[in-house]
């Protein structure tokens, strides 16, 4: 075996590259051993423990290399967004300007400095950072795709769609297919797939548009969804067939589109908004079942309080436990446990004083939450699939939302969504955490259980 640290090193970065971090980092430390002013050893050793998790080791080893170099704007950068996701706001802005002021031309400094921004809520500060990013480069696919979800945060929805076909520059999808990609051209007798993507929050959000390919004269529009949703798929409007991913597909279509160009082909504004609901329906043979598993009488409430955890901003969006919910103990409710998969279990030991039904083992797949949804009366979820699932069977929801990263689709300083006319947001304070939106949750809760026939509908179904 070599010794060589200039070998160890290409090594090191080889081993790296093809997924060995145990052998890459043994590599990198045998080349320190030798030469511990080896600055590309330390900076790509700290990138590897990043990768990792390992934030503090990363931390540690990007300040070694960055005081090696302390004129290399690209260390600057990697240690500013390493401290963004540790939340240590001031010491990731100063990386971040001292990046920009090394590489004052560089598009991608100048886009995470816009990221940092508009994640401490300096949105104005944020949106002429990518801009000036686009000015140094106007495809920048980051900048682009950054500046679309503040822009559509901000109901600025025209220009935030074409910001947002960035999207697909950079991102992995699941599927293509061996026809035309649909840039909106008719489709009077014309067949269209819409293809996987993202999650199943993602794909109930936006399956609204198959019905609106329809209208524009498709013979057959058909989808292809995450397995969990075919059943539930099945009822979309004007749909013909619904394949899960991994099934053999028919084939034989004119056109495919993704599902979240959609609004941005339609045109999209804030009036045009497709928020007609129920747009997707309860079996109703499932639905009788669940009518004789839940109580007959009473307000029932169904409850989830934790998304996907591979989710980039979930730490955010998920309350810690169910425990979060024991203020709701008070109210003279029978709550329902849609949680499933992270957390499920915890619904078998509820806060004290919570009458708590967990259904999550029970439930198949998303046609099955939806034929527990249309027993209840009322959903209070966090920004996870279910929520969008009972926004779009025309369900009165309580949204709970983080202040920080919180999606675009909620937009800013509403209690009320143009996407889903039954759901109501409970929003974090600026920096308050889930205390808050919980006793604001727990309040409005024992107002409906004072009342001898709540009217939860305080938003029309249109």
């Amino acid at each position: 075996m070599t010794t060589d640290p200039q070998q160890l090193y290409f090594d090191a970065n080889h081993r790296m590259a093809a997924g060995d971090f145990v052998g890459a980092e043994a590599c990198y430390l045998q080349v320190l051993d030798a030469q511990p002013w080896h600055a590309a050893a330390r900076a790509n050793l700290g990138y590897l423990k990043e990768q990792q998790g390992a934030a503090a080791e990363a931390e540690f080893h990007y300040r070694q290399a960055i005081a090696l170099m302390p004129d290399h704007a690209q260390l600057q950068r990697n240690l500013g967004a390493l401290l963004l996701k540790e939340k240590r706001f001031a010491e990731s802005e100063a990386a971040m300007r001292t990046a920009v002021t090394l590489a004052p031309d560089e598009p991608a400094a100048w886009s995470q400095l816009g990221v940092l921004l508009v994640c401490t809520h300096r949105e104005e500060e944020g949106e002429a950072c990518y801009r000036r990013a686009l000015a140094l480069e106007p495809g920048h696919a980051r900048a682009r795709f950054n500046l679309s979800y503040l822009l559509l945060r901000q109901a600025r929805l025209e220009e935030g769609w074409r910001m947002l076909e960035a999207r697909w520059q950079f991102d992995r999808f699941p599927l293509s297919f061996d026809c035309a990609f649909w840039e909106g051209e008719p489709l009077a007798g014309k067949s269209i797939v819409i293809g996987l993507e993202a999650g199943h929050g993602d794909m109930i959000h936006f399956c609204r548009y198959a019905p609106l390919l329809k209208a524009r004269g498709a013979a057959r529009v058909d989808v292809v969804c995450h397995p969990a949703l075919q059943r539930l798929f099945a009822t979309l409007p004007g749909v013909g067939r619904v394949h899960a991913l991994g099934e053999a597909l028919s084939g034989g279509w004119d056109y495919w589109t993704r599902p979240m160009r959609l609004p941005g082909l339609f045109g999209t504004t804030m009036e045009t908004i497709p928020a007609v609901v129920p747009y997707l329906q309860s079996q109703p043979e499932l639905v009788g079942h669940w009518r004789g598993v839940l109580p007959p009488q009473g307000l029932r409430v169904g409850l989830a309080w934790r998304g996907n955890s591979n989710f980039e901003n979930d730490a955010d969006r998920s309350l810690p436990s169910l425990l979060s919910l024991a203020p709701l103990a008070s109210a003279p409710v029978h709550f329902v446990s849609l949680q499933k998969g992270a957390g499920e279990e915890e619904a078998l030991l509820p806060p004290a004083g919570m009458e708590l039904q967990p259904v999550g083992a029970l439930l198949a797949d998303f046609a099955e939450t939806a034929a527990v949804i249309a027993n209840l009366d009322l959903v209070i979820s966090v920004d996870t699939a279910v929520a969008h699932l009972a926004g779009a069977l025309g369900k009165p929801c309580w949204l709970l939302l983080p202040d920080y990263r919180c999606d675009w689709r909620w937009m800013t300083d509403r209690d009320d969504t143009p996407w889903y006319p039954t759901m109501r947001l409970f929003r974090q304070p600026r920096d308050g955490g889930w205390a808050p939106v919980i006793a604001q949750v727990a309040a409005a809760l024992l107002g409906l259980g004072s009342s001898a026939a709540p009217d939860l509908r305080s938003v029309p179904v249109r």
